[in-house]
């Protein structure tokens, strides 16, 4: 098809869709409470519909009050019987995909309902949303001249009881409408190969000579791919292989990293980069502009969204509340109700606002994911911001790193332990142990307090990971790919000692 004809149809899409999404910009609690509505109806009939009475809850307050915020554990036995075949548990039409996710590093499976509607009208809605938005921000882009590269999870789809669980990469390339897969690359059949290191080399050699234009996936697992391709060509640039690359959309993990090793080779000003954050569970905000990584909030995928300010999480003073009454610069658990059944389900990410006008987001971290031992509330976002600092004042590049709290013990105080896998190391470790301190100081209040004359926590601890340590974990432990990685900060020792341990 002729690249005019193709960009002229994208147009009509285009607009089309942003009369849609400017009605949302413009009445997002509107759309908010009329889609909550719509769920409800949907539901009422199922189990859980008629177990809260869903035909006698008229607004949000009622809603609040009779349905209970529920975590994974609490859905499970409705979902493994979802999985064993039944329907109309918690949604009407019947569920046949379910996404195997970990969530985390942990050996304990989740499988996440994906119904026929949260496929169509969240996750491949998202996908023509941000082709949208940034064909609206880029109007001489030649996106379609080429095949995005795209980047799924390691994981074969697996069948039993007439239902399907995979990686949700694998479930959505499978179900991938055919212009899609005409204009991706590797063919689903590399895409779904299930030995990660054998896939890799089988991607390099698939794309290599196709005329890719844009990337797509997790920043940690790509980087990988990309140094790969560059190795079996024997280039120093990527655009030595694709010279019409113009942008990588990621999303998964934070980017702040990776930036630096981006741009050593994709050493171009004007290549573009699009933040997405999508999970098992829904695709929830999409970044809008060239100039800003923040991420507009999408308010009409099929997911009523509620918000645990995470100053009382966990606490009897928690909270909940709808979007209409959050604030900008605070922290945020995420609860969402999904037209693929899950409601009121704490998702165990958090963000803050940005903007209210329009909603936009940044992911802060996970709920679990923090070191809050001795009251110091270090969040990833303290850490990602940190160590990005520490590493352009050194010159330095992190592959990975965890980090986890030294307990008190006797008269010795707590303390921070760090390992940190680079790629290029600081000149001087004790230096940038002491940049990494004086950063997190400056970014966190309560680290600062707590650091203070040493008054509960002394100086941090770094170790210096040998190379590949992190994927040598990750292999050992069956998690390579997609958005498998292993936890940045922990409130316990566990993945800390398990990988000192491997650190030899």
């Amino acid at each position: 098809m002729p690249i005019p004809l193709v960009n002229s149809i994208a147009s009509w899409f285009l607009k089309k869709r942003f009369h849609q999404i400017e009605l949302f910009l413009k009445y997002p609690n509107e759309v908010q409470n009329e889609l909550l509505q719509d769920l409800l109806i949907t539901a009422k009939d199922t189990e859980i519909g008629r177990l809260y009475d869903f035909t006698g809850i008229t607004n949000y307050q009622t809603f609040a009050e009779r349905v209970p915020i529920t975590t994974y554990e609490e859905n499970q036995a409705n979902i493994e019987r979802a999985r064993m075949g039944e329907n109309n548990i918690f949604w009407p039409s019947p569920i046949k995909w379910f996404a195997k996710s970990s969530g985390t590093t942990n050996a304990k499976s989740k499988f996440i309902p994906v119904s026929i509607e949260s496929l169509e009208e969240c996750h491949y809605a998202a996908s023509k949303d941000l082709l949208c938005m940034y064909l609206n921000n880029n109007e001489n882009s030649q996106l379609f001249t080429g095949k995005s590269l795209r980047l799924g999870g390691s994981k074969e789809l697996y069948k039993e009881n007439g239902t399907v669980f995979g990686d949700l990469s694998a479930i959505l390339i499978d179900n991938m409408p055919f212009w899609a897969e005409f204009s991706s690359t590797p063919s689903s059949k590399v895409s779904l190969m299930n030995d990660w290191e054998h896939k890799m080399q089988a991607i390099v050699n698939e794309t290599i000579n196709e005329n890719v234009t844009s990337l797509a996936g997790v920043p940690s697992w790509m980087l990988v791919l990309l140094n790969n391709v560059l190795e079996t060509t024997n280039k120093q640039s990527i655009f030595e292989i694709w010279p019409n690359l113009e942008v990588y959309f990621h999303g998964g993990v934070s980017f702040l990293p990776y930036v630096d090793q981006y741009k050593a080779i994709l050493p171009r000003k004007d290549f573009r980069y699009y933040e997405i954050y999508n999970a098992s569970e829904g695709f929830f905000a999409i970044q809008d502009q060239n100039s800003s990584s923040e991420l507009l909030l999408m308010l009409d995928y099929g997911i009523f969204y509620e918000f645990i300010p995470m100053d009382a999480y966990g606490t009897p003073e928690q909270r909940i509340i709808p979007l209409a009454e959050v604030e900008t610069n605070k922290n945020y658990a995420v609860v969402i109700t999904t037209n693929a059944g899950l409601w009121r389900y704490k998702i165990g990410d958090t963000i803050r606002f940005t903007s209210l006008q329009p909603y936009r987001i940044k992911v802060s971290g996970r709920t679990k994911h923090h070191i809050n031992v001795f009251g110091e509330e270090l969040i990833i976002e303290n850490a990602e911001d940190a160590l990005k600092q520490v590493c352009q004042k050194t010159k330095s590049q992190i592959v990975d790193y965890t980090a986890a709290p030294i307990f008190m013990s006797g008269k010795d105080k707590g303390a921070h332990e760090w390992l940190i896998e680079f790629k290029t190391p600081p000149q001087d470790i004790n230096y940038f142990n002491e940049l990494l301190d004086n950063a997190l100081k400056s970014l966190n209040s309560d680290y600062e307090a707590k650091r203070y004359n040493n008054i509960t926590l002394n100086s941090p601890k770094i170790n210096i990971a040998r190379q590949q340590l992190f994927y040598d974990w990750l292999k050992q432990q069956d998690k390579l790919g997609g958005q498998h990685k292993v936890p940045r900060l922990s409130n316990t020792r566990h993945y800390m000692d398990a990988l000192l341990t491997l650190n030899v």
